[in-house]
């Protein structure tokens, strides 16, 4: 029967709950054990597909076309297994089900309550699918004391109550605060979090305390004795050089062993912590680096991008070199001459967005590369800026655009309505909602005979995630193959454009898929481990 930890939050969001737990995942895989982590979102929305990624950072992709917590991001990352639109729920998604079912009168004229319809279908989502998982990570968003967060605390209470002694524990993540003129670190706002939580019915059993610094022994006894923890429960969180130091530093601090300890496992299984070990080897000990300018409209916030960051760094890892990325917003030169921006770069990422901001921007990025021989790599509308640049630069035709920016005479990209998945035919409107109607999830590529894609991958056939609404229009593509942009990735029906390259150029791919969601630290992406192969030797060049 699966075990459950359940992981919430005190005093401020951001803590890195969502890190925590994928650390703690690994730190049990490492011990033998099978894992699976799951993301529970007190906010309304059905899922973050319509947020702006200014309020909420990236919207990570499933396989199975689920729009999720770029949380999820993590959890694959550092555990491996991959995720599904199961791992992640909302406030919204739980209320719109259970208004359904009111609408079809599947609760024969109840009245519909938070307790016991909302708690019980948050629940019924926690303990569903669990069948040979050894522990279920479960993470709360958002912090104790939030009015949206109640139900859910409430049901991982009632799930405490439900199950077997030991087959449940929680963990808080607070902030440790050190008040400079002072000279001390302060207690007592993980005291009142604990405070609150206790008052809706949760004693925590560990407790992890975030902070930049070490916590003194007799900081550490006070918690324990103010907050009802016992003190070898009360775990260190400090800031870390790289996430992939986390695992290595949590279990340094005790973490794992006082999870299992609290599940009475004793003697537990020792983990094997040497792959996380040669990661941190690498990552901190380089044999020189290559600078990646990232030309996108969000670079505001670089949580919009976490995936690619991350990626960048498997590169990285993969090359044993350093990425520094070099941040430009790509409406910065969208009048200007780009080259002051990107002569010093070794390679330049275009990654996806959405709308006409920053747009030509990033068709100027395009060009810089595709002439001056620079490394490029497009990804899903950085593909689509590429495919317009060269329509404009290499075939003439100026008024090449999107339709996603307006009415337009050359519509190299353009609204699909309809498309096939596997055997089966997708549609939507072009005036439906926008929620949940992209091309989502995994679809098959086909990769052309002796095209460098087909090389770089060790196949001619793969399976990567979408999340786009528009495709390039493939009328454009006899030309543009004369002037040697080859579509070396499609759909296995011919009609959708998956992958660009230029046969004349050291490195030039553009992919209207989102390959970063695939990358792991022990499994760098095929194209980002090649990306940055080639910034490498572009940098010996300069």
């Amino acid at each position: 029967m699966a075990r459950y930890i359940f992981i919430t939050g005190g005093v401020v969001s951001s803590l890195g709950k969502g890190l925590a737990a994928a650390a703690l995942g690994a730190l049990l895989q490492a011990r033998g054990y099978s894992v699976r982590l799951r993301k529970l979102d007190p906010y309304l929305n059905v899922d973050p597909g319509t947020m702006s990624p200014y309020q909420h950072g990236e919207v990570y992709v499933t396989d199975d076309g689920a729009e999720t917590d770029l949380d999820l991001g993590h959890y694959e990352r550092f555990t491996g297994r991959p995720a599904n639109r199961m791992d992640n729920v909302t406030a919204g998604r739980i209320y719109r089900d259970i208004l359904g079912k009111e609408r079809r009168g599947e609760f024969l004229g109840a009245t519909i309550q938070v307790i016991p319809h909302v708690t019980d279908a948050i629940k019924a989502f926690v303990l569903d699918g669990n069948e040979g998982i050894d522990f279920v990570l479960c993470e709360i968003g958002g912090t104790v004391g939030d009015i949206e967060g109640l139900p859910f605390f409430e049901a991982i209470r009632q799930i405490g109550n439900d199950l077997p002694r030991a087959h449940s524990i929680y963990i808080h993540m607070t902030l440790m605060p050190y008040i400079a003129s002072a000279g001390e670190m302060k207690t007592k706002p993980t005291q009142h979090s604990v405070k609150e939580l206790r008052s809706i019915g949760i004693q925590p059993d560990i407790l992890m305390c975030r902070s930049d610094r070490e916590i003194p022994a007799d900081q550490r006894r006070k918690l324990g004795l103010f907050c009802n923890v016992r003190e070898d429960s009360v775990i260190e969180a400090r800031d870390a050089a790289s996430i992939y130091d986390v695992p290595q530093q949590y279990h340094n601090a005790g973490l794992d062993d006082a999870v299992l300890r609290a599940f009475g496992i004793e003697p537990a299984p020792q983990p094997n912590l040497q792959r996380w070990q040669g990661i941190t080897q690498s990552l901190h000990a380089p044999e020189g680096s290559v600078t990646i300018a990232v030309v996108g409209k969000y670079t505001g916030l670089k949580d919009a991008y976490k995936s690619l960051i991350e990626a960048l760094v498997h590169g990285g890892l993969a090359n044993r070199v350093e990425v520094k990325i070099d941040w430009i917003e790509s409406e910065v030169f969208e009048n200007e001459d780009p080259s002051p921006f990107l002569e010093h770069v070794n390679g330049i990422l275009v990654p996806g967005g959405f709308g006409v901001r920053g747009s030509e921007g990033k068709i100027l990025a395009a060009r810089f590369a595709r002439e001056r021989k620079v490394p490029y790599f497009g990804i899903c509308f950085g593909m689509q800026m590429a495919v317009i640049e060269g329509v404009r630069h290499l075939q003439g035709i100026a008024e090449a655009g999107s339709t996603e920016f307006g009415p337009c005479r050359e519509p190299v990209v353009g609204l699909l309505t309809e498309w096939m998945r596997g055997n089966e035919l997708e549609t939507r409107a072009s005036g439906g909602d926008l929620g949940g109607t992209m091309r989502l999830g995994a679809y098959t590529a086909l990769l052309g005979e002796g095209s460098r894609v087909a090389e770089i991958y060790g196949a001619r056939q793969i399976s990567e995630r979408h999340r786009h609404r528009y495709e390039v229009n493939t009328a454009y593509r006899d030309e543009l193959e004369k002037k040697g942009m080859r579509f070396s990735g499609l759909s296995p029906d011919g009609l959708l454009p998956e992958i660009i390259e230029y046969e004349d150029h050291p490195w030039f791919i553009g992919v209207q898929f989102h390959p970063e969601l695939k990358s792991r630290p022990f499994e760098p992406h095929p194209l980002f481990r090649s990306f940055i192969a080639a910034a490498k030797d572009q940098s010996r060049l300069v």
